[in-house]
């Protein structure tokens, strides 16, 4: 485990002191837990980017085909059959 130094506001570290005794666990495990905690949470998608993405999700949606759907149905069906026959035998180099 790695030890460091940081630098906070008073009252940020009266939160943790307070959170800790509340909860009974050392304040390195509350400040563990926190930046655990923001980590997951700042993973998500901002709104922005969710609107930008769902907007390029339409246009593929309402793009026209750039291919027959009956070519596409037969390629299906090829990868399928490969699969099912154990996809492709050769010798690996």
């Amino acid at each position: 485990m790695a030890r460091v130094t940081f630098s906070l506001d008073a009252a940020t570290v009266a939160q943790i002191r307070q959170t800790a005794a509340r909860l009974r666990k050392p304040q390195s495990h509350v400040v563990r837990d926190a930046v655990a905690d923001y980590a997951t949470r700042t993973d998500r998608l901002s709104e922005r980017e969710r609107h930008h993405l769902m907007g390029v999700l339409e246009r593929l949606r309402d793009a026209a085909p750039t291919r027959p759907a009956a070519g596409v149905d037969a390629e299906l069906r090829s990868l399928r059959t490969a699969r099912r026959a154990g996809g492709r035998r050769h010798r690996s180099a």
